[in-house]
């Protein structure tokens, strides 16, 4: 399974299901992460905390934490 915390800077990938549960899914749901959404990783803090990816037209940074509930899928090109 890949997560979106293990997707390579540069690399496309699509949201595939989110694992959390509670406050924690719905606080990332409000962030416009929902399934089959797009996304591009643009960066990752020098410590690996947070990634800044971009996704429906603005910037978002998530902690890896976060990042590591929501399964994805590369897309390739």
């Amino acid at each position: 399974m890949n997560t979106l915390a293990d997707i390579a800077v540069g690399q496309k990938a699509v949201i595939v299901k989110l694992h959390g549960t509670g406050a924690l899914k719905r606080r990332i749901l409000d962030m416009g992460l929902t399934k089959g959404t797009e996304f591009t990783v643009r960066k990752v803090a020098p410590l690996g905390d947070p990634v800044e990816i971009n996704v429906r037209g603005y910037e978002l940074s998530i902690r890896k934490a976060d990042a590591a509930i929501i399964e994805v899928e590369p897309v390739e090109g």
